[in-house]
């Protein structure tokens, strides 16, 4: 190829969306954190998914650090925390002096397990220590078991926070993630279904969602009080979304249903030419539901020939960006003193470094690979991709 092949890289719309906004911007010089472009943002994403609220930030991250205060996440209270996922989901539990305790996955969604789910709360209220939260992840634009997470979190009346920062865009059964919990995270992140530049938005759900709503923007505007002079009761963030990341946000909003139609296809045709490949699973895809497909990621057998990374170091000796499953944070050497609960009986850990164990979450990592999925990929991109993983399959 004459060209790189990248995993999923901003793709600005044909149209010119996005410079145009940000043109408006400079025109009436607004560009920093006030301006129509993060109002209007913030009502496509309400009007999108039917959230309650949203507001927009500067990152995902700070997104899920404002749920959790939100939720009333503090020194010492445990959080339960989907361990198959990136580390942004769990940080900002350590930000909030909380004890993060990951939950495993399971095969059928490879996203949070119910019954692990079941399992933890068990646990934790024989020792009287319930979660103040718990964090579910739709992991590359897969839906979790939403439904029964939901189920669970309300029987023991807990607040949900869903970490949607991939799957904007991905809807179970008519609705859309990040609507079902108390709190929802989108991340607008370079390599994300739709970019900002950076930024993200936290939808709120809630009952009073009103305040909330207002406390988040007070919180995240460093927590200013309302008087001539600047003064401040509690601390605050410096997390709210400029104008014009903002900007470049509802340019790229306008092209949302193109980007999910794109990686939809890309999932279909590898499907369609390595789906018969001894030892190649794909991700899961949950009946009832349109999963955005942000990286279409594959498992292979861990008994085959071929393993994981010799299907990346292939793709990158012919210029194609791949790369491993997240790794678990339950074996994060920054997280090692949390627990983990599982469905798994017997938990072991025989390398600290590479993380190897029996979870369902390790397993999926250990054998896993993300493939490119970048919406600027050609027909022949794609079937550049296939030969060389399909070459590699029969040893050439």
């Amino acid at each position: 190829m004459e060209q790189h092949i990248s995993l999923a890289s901003p793709h600005m719309s044909e149209e010119g969306y996005e410079l145009e906004y940000i043109k408006e911007a400079f025109a009436t010089n607004m560009i920093a954190a006030l301006g129509e472009h993060v109002t209007e943002l913030e009502k496509g994403i309400v009007n999108l998914t039917g959230a309650k609220k949203a507001v927009a930030l500067s990152a995902g991250t700070a997104a899920m650090h404002m749920a959790l205060k939100a939720a009333g996440i503090g020194q010492g209270d445990i959080v339960f925390c989907q361990s198959l996922t990136f580390s942004a989901t769990a940080n900002p539990i350590i930000y909030e002096k909380a004890v993060p305790v990951f939950i495993d996955s399971d095969m059928e969604s490879w996203n949070m397990c119910p019954k692990a789910l079941e399992l933890a709360f068990q646990k934790y209220e024989k020792i009287g220590k319930r979660p103040k939260a718990v964090i579910v992840v739709h992991l590359y634009g897969i839906c979790a078991h939403i439904d029964e997470i939901v189920e669970i979190c309300q029987n023991y009346k807990v607040p949900l926070i869903e970490d949607a920062a991939e799957s904007l865009g991905t809807i179970y059964h008519g609705q859309h993630t990040g609507t079902f919990g108390d709190y929802g995270i989108i991340s607008f992140n370079g390599n994300k279904i739709i970019t900002s530049s950076g930024g993200g938005m936290l939808l709120i759900n809630t009952e009073n969602a009103d305040e909330r709503e207002a406390k988040v923007r007070y919180w995240s505007t460093q927590a200013r009080e309302p008087r001539r002079w600047y003064q401040h009761t509690e601390i605050g963030y410096n997390y709210r979304m400029g104008n014009i990341v903002a900007g470049i946000g509802r340019g790229q909003l306008q092209v949302l249903d193109r980007r999910i139609a794109k990686k939809r296809e890309i999932f279909a045709y590898y499907q369609k030419h390595l789906g018969d490949l001894e030892g190649l699973h794909f991700m899961p895809i949950l009946e009832g539901t349109r999963s955005n497909c942000w990286l279409t990621s594959i498992l292979i057998d861990g008994n085959f020939n071929v393993k994981p990374l010799d299907l990346i170091e292939v793709l990158e000796k012919g210029d194609v960006e791949s790369r491993p499953i997240w790794k678990p944070l339950h074996l994060q050497p920054v997280f090692k003193e949390c627990d983990f609960v599982s469905t798994v009986e017997e938990i072991f850990c025989v390398n600290a470094e590479t993380g190897a164990d029996t979870s369902i979450s390790g397993e999926i990592f250990h054998n896993g690979v993300c493939l490119p999925s970048d919406t600027k990929m050609t027909e022949a991109d794609l079937e550049y991709v296939c030969k060389i993983i399909t070459d590699l399959w029969r040893g050439k």
